[in-house]
């Protein structure tokens, strides 16, 4: 089986799939539970900070255990972001150029 690159397209399917499984116990995705998403993603941001502080930036470089419980909380923040994109009903081909058109603008930002 070929493996699909994996990119924002893949993690919305990932998210959408999971969502689905889940769909009696969670409620499902809507604007309205956009904002709890978001509480989620910045809770999980902030247990990727525990890990730097608690572990130091240099264990997440050298250490292999400590970087795999980085790389997980990374996920779960990744997890949580594209379930409020999906809340919102924003695609891949949206954030894809937002996102190069905010890199432009940046890279001309102090000239």
């Amino acid at each position: 089986m070929e493996r699909k690159p994996f990119g924002l397209e893949r993690m919305q399917e990932i998210q959408t799939e999971l969502q689905a499984k889940y769909l009696e116990r969670w409620g499902g995705l809507s604007p309205e539970k956009g904002i709890n998403q978001l509480l989620w993603m910045m809770i999980e941001a902030g247990e990727m900070a525990d890990v730097m502080k608690k572990e130091g930036v240099e264990a997440i470089v050298e250490n292999p255990g400590i970087r795999a419980h980085f790389v997980e909380e990374v996920c779960d923040v990744l997890m949580y972001l594209n379930d409020v994109l999906l809340c919102f009903g924003i695609t891949p081909e949206e954030v894809e150029t937002a996102y190069e058109a905010k890199h432009a603008r940046n890279m001309k930002r102090w000239e």
